[in-house]
């Protein structure tokens, strides 16, 4: 018996007993302390991490132990509530809080489970369920509950659930969110296996014109997103596909806080992406529907390209600060591949031809005059190129 929990009454909830019931990998495991008290629990070593209700980490595991508490609205928003984490709180009084039946579910040390809510039955149903009316006081749960059915995606949404969520938004309670509880959930949410439900959840809901003002989100966005699935895609790849089709893609990342890299990608594929379908219907034009005009070569070995297509794979990288951030420029390229064909192979070797330029040298040749020396070293790119494999 560890020590440290010795003579508690401590139970396993939430995602690690969800997860286990699923047959999934476990994950880190929350705790719930019955009948505990700080003062108790700083006695046994553990350390207080909690901010609105008392929350402590294991000396030795560093796993999260959290009182027994309950909760009473007490104003707007996520953080509009009063929690009360006295002894005599039960099991059943924390579980009630909770936002999903499937997440309310207990384990106790013998593995036996404490499930009021009927959590395990939505788990063999495959339904996401509230677990009582206060779920439409607290928009996180809203969002909680998009998330989950990104990542759960062969579980529906119960009708008596969405209703709910209909209900928060229209009593203005999702506008009570803060842009960095929003950008934490869509993060997690853009990285499930099945990112676009999320957006349609929220959709459904109402409440996506509310939480990402000014993204369009519709079919062809939800391909897309599928594509970056298939295709690994990281984070930044993934927001920059779901705001593709907005006006104004910096804006929106900037309204939930995203990370600069998520903006940059949002703010640079829409563009990248026409430019690329641009030459390719310009490809198709000149050398025919069938014929690959990139793949076509003079006698020498050269490209047997007007100069002018060579000025516009110049002028793509060139905007897209390919030269100083090539990696970021191949990670975009990838990105468009859901949107366009994109010859990859090629533009890494395009990039690498031009990036091998020696700046310093053909500066020299062109006598230090600073027009002199751009004129050249553009010259001296555009030849690279037309050399590239």
């Amino acid at each position: 018996m560890d020590p440290a929990i010795q003579g508690l009454e401590v139970y396993v909830v939430g995602g690690a007993v969800r997860d286990k019931l699923l047959g999934l990998p476990a994950g880190d495991r929350d705790w719930v302390v019955v009948g505990g008290t700080p003062e108790d629990m700083t006695a046994r070593g553990f350390l207080p991490v909690g901010g609105d209700f008392p929350v402590f980490l294991h000396p030795v595991s560093k796993e999260e132990y959290a009182l027994a508490r309950t909760e009473r609205k007490s104003g707007r928003g996520y953080k509009g509530f009063t929690f009360y984490t006295g002894p005599d709180v039960t099991l059943e009084d924390d579980l009630r809080r909770r936002d999903l039946t499937v997440n309310a579910i207990a384990q106790a040390p013998d593995g036996s489970l404490i499930d009021p809510w009927d959590g395990h039955r939505d788990i063999e149903r495959k339904v996401l369920r509230h677990v009582g009316e206060a779920f439409a006081e607290d928009p996180v749960r809203l969002l909680r509950l998009a998330r989950f059915a990104a990542r759960f995606a062969d579980f529906s949404v119960a009708s008596e659930t969405m209703a709910l969520s209909r209900r928060l938004v229209d009593e203005g309670e999702v506008d009570a969110l803060v842009p960095e509880r929003v950008w934490r959930e869509v993060a997690k949410g853009l990285q499930t296996r099945s990112p676009a439900r999320m957006f349609d959840v929220l959709a459904q809901a109402g409440a996506l014109a509310r939480i990402m003002p000014g993204l369009r989100f519709d079919e062809e966005i939800a391909r897309q997103l599928d594509c970056a699935v298939r295709a690994d895609l990281a984070l930044a790849q993934r927001f920059a596909l779901l705001c593709r089709k907005s006006p104004e893609p910096e804006l929106i990342g900037r309204h939930v806080r995203a990370p600069s890299e998520c903006i940059d990608y949002a703010r640079l594929l829409p563009a990248l992406a026409a430019a690329l379908e641009g030459l390719h219907k310009g490809a198709e034009t000149a050398g025919g529907a069938s014929s690959n005009v990139d793949a076509l070569h003079a006698a020498d070995g050269t490209h047997a390209l007007a100069p002018g297509r060579m000025e516009a794979w110049l002028d793509l990288i060139e905007r897209n600060d390919g030269l100083r951030k090539p990696q970021r420029f191949l990670n975009l390229l990838q990105a468009a591949q859901c949107v366009t064909e994109v010859d990859l192979p090629g533009w890494r070797q395009r990039l690498d031809a031009v990036r091998a330029i020696d700046a310093g040298a053909v500066a020299k040749a062109a006598g230090g005059e600073p027009e002199r020396i751009k004129a050249a070293l553009r010259q001296a790119r555009l030849d690279a190129l037309r050399r590239s494999p």
